[in-house]
């Protein structure tokens, strides 16, 4: 897993988390806001019913006993009808706070009552009965409103409990449900930690390690490549780079030793040559022989040392050009007649059309390229073979291309060929050198904005091709068959 991935997933389940407990905490609201409703509603219609009780039970009491209309409550100095006037307005109010509809239709049967009361005292006397008699008619409706209003009262009273029952309940609930959020927080805070600690600290703990280590000249050290993919992907990295690095210092060992392998045998020629010289008499031939063994020392001396100058001046970027327009065929025809000046043992061909060929480019660093090229061409040829350098172009490029029938190379060899102080297959046991003509070579040529491509197969030989922008000449454009090759120099 990433870390990416992880981090989305707990701060997912977080959101969840908190989602769940919000609407959990809305929903508890709601529930304890209506039970708290209803328990007020209970307690109001327990009051009312209340108040209506004691009110009839005055009004009874008042209306019983002679001269009663006149008298009036002794608690609120309220007379018989003003009470009969505060049931009806308790009546009304009482049907409009009703919440249910069993506690409505108790109401209702309340009200009956209640009427059924008023009406019985306020009927007119029947001939034959006495006060006390009339009264005593009336007492059965009284009795019926007082039940009815018990049972109102116990309505409210059982509702207020449910009610109550409830709120416990959610209560409970509420304090179980927080409980289990806070312990899922706490869980996921626990498998965050460990899991950081476990999969994420401990393997960027090895890759610090790994990178102290090898920064103090560890080099067989690497980073576990473990933990999150990110984590995986640095480790990675590093160790490439390790491996890279490594291989480097590897190569700048080999190349050293390499250097001081290849300019030890032309020092040794040297020094056995200056010692020839002085041991008995020394004839002009003899001298000839010792001059030209220490020409060919030194000019392979001074192509070494001017190699690793220029991949110097290149790795810090002060290669300095002199572009000029040249003829690219004049700059060949160099070449080749430098080599053909001397005993190669090769046929050395040059190809190049009528036309004059035009790039703009330093010509001592095209020549040099060219050298470098033609010397590898007769280096890894046998004796006796043919090696081709032709220049053609077309209306926007150059190539120039040498061609050896040497002992070529493998697509393995072709991948590292332009790598410093790499030779490909045999070549160290061919020739000698340190590696870095072609890299040089290659260097030289981007920096004219060019390229150089190879074509070669084990046993068949080697093209290398440079490739140019042509530079257009004042005159008129070149007939098409003028780009033609027009002959070969031997």
């Amino acid at each position: 897993m990433s870390l990416r991935a992880f981090f989305s997933t707990v701060v997912g389940g977080l959101v969840l988390l908190t989602v769940v407990a919000a609407t959990l905490l809305v929903v508890l609201t709601t529930a304890l806001e209506r039970m708290a409703s209803t328990l007020s509603e209970s307690v109001e219609g327990v009051r009312q019913a209340e108040e209506l009780e004691v009110d009839l039970l005055v009004h009874s009491r008042l209306v019983a006993l002679p001269g009663a209309p006149l008298l009036a409550d002794p608690s609120r100095g309220r007379s018989p009808p003003q009470i009969e006037s505060d049931l009806r307005r308790q009546l009304v109010e009482m049907q409009g706070t009703a919440s249910t509809q069993e506690e409505r239709g108790m109401v209702a049967e309340v009200q009956t009552q209640v009427y059924a009361y008023l009406h019985a005292q306020q009927a007119p006397l029947r001939p034959g009965l006495s006060e006390a008699q009339h009264g005593a008619a009336a007492t059965p409706p009284l009795d019926a409103a007082l039940r009815s209003l018990e049972r109102l009262i116990q309505l409210n009273v059982d509702q207020a409990q449910e009610a109550r029952q409830r709120a416990a309940y959610w209560s409970e609930t509420a304090n179980v449900l927080g409980l289990v959020l806070g312990l899922l927080l706490l869980t996921t805070l626990g498998l965050v930690i460990f899991w950081l600690r476990r999969f994420a600290l401990r393997p960027v703990t090895g890759l610090r390690q790994a990178m102290s280590g090898f920064g103090r000249g560890g080099r067989h050290l690497r980073a576990p490549e473990q933990g999150p993919s990110e984590i995986r992907d640095m480790a990675h990295t590093f160790n490439e780079m390790a491996d890279s690095l490594t291989h480097q210092q590897e190569q700048q060992l080999a190349f050293l030793a390499g250097v001081a392998h290849d300019l030890r045998n032309p020092l040794s020629a040297l020094k056995l040559s200056t010692s020839l010289t002085g041991r008995g008499e020394m004839t002009p031939e003899r001298m000839q022989r010792t001059l030209g063994l220490v020409r060919r020392q030194v000019a392979r001396l001074d192509r070494m040392v001017g190699d690793l100058l220029d991949a110097t001046r290149i790795e810090a970027g002060k290669l300095e050009l002199q572009p000029e327009v040249r003829d690219t065929r004049e700059l060949a025809r160099s070449v080749v007649e430098l080599y053909q000046s001397g005993d190669s043992g090769h046929t050395l061909e040059l190809v190049v059309p009528d036309a004059p060929v035009l790039v703009r480019a330093d010509p001592a660093r095209l020549e040099q390229v060219l050298t470098n090229l033609v010397s590898n061409a007769l280096k890894y040829s046998p004796s006796g073979s043919r090696v081709e350098v032709s220049v053609r172009g077309d209306a926007e490029h150059v190539v120039v291309a040498v061609a050896d029938q040497g002992i070529g190379m493998s697509p393995e060899d072709l991948k590292g060929l332009f790598i410093p102080f790499q030779r490909a297959g045999n070549a160290k046991q061919r020739a000698p050198g340190v590696g870095l003509g072609l890299s040089v070579s290659r260097r030289i040529i981007e920096a004219h904005g060019g390229h150089i491509e190879v074509e070669s197969q084990p046993g068949q030989g080697s093209v290398f091709r440079v490739h140019l922008a042509r530079v257009s000449s004042a005159g008129p454009p070149a007939p098409a068959d003028e780009e033609e090759p027009a002959g070969a120099m031997h």
